[in-house]
């Protein structure tokens, strides 16, 4: 095995821990959410789609006492 192989089997390495990371710190997010009733039908809004993304982004936040929330929301309207 040559040393530039050896180099990158060591560097992937790190990259698949911070992937794992990234998914279990999102996947948290999501439990959260679950948890909260965002999912549940009936608020289609920018407001509530907007709130749901951040708790995701939070993950384990939530669990600490981050409660994020979007209240105001303005989408650009497409152009005539």
């Amino acid at each position: 095995m040559s040393e530039t192989t050896a180099r990158r089997r060591r560097g992937s390495g790190l990259g698949g821990l911070i992937t794992l990371i990234v998914v279990i710190w999102l996947v948290i997010g999501a439990l959260a959410a679950f948890q909260r009733d965002y999912f549940k039908g009936g608020n289609d809004s920018c407001a509530h789609t907007g709130t749901v993304i951040v708790t995701i982004i939070a993950g384990p936040l939530n669990y600490v006492g981050a409660n994020p929330k979007v209240h105001d929301c303005k989408v650009p309207q497409p152009s005539k």
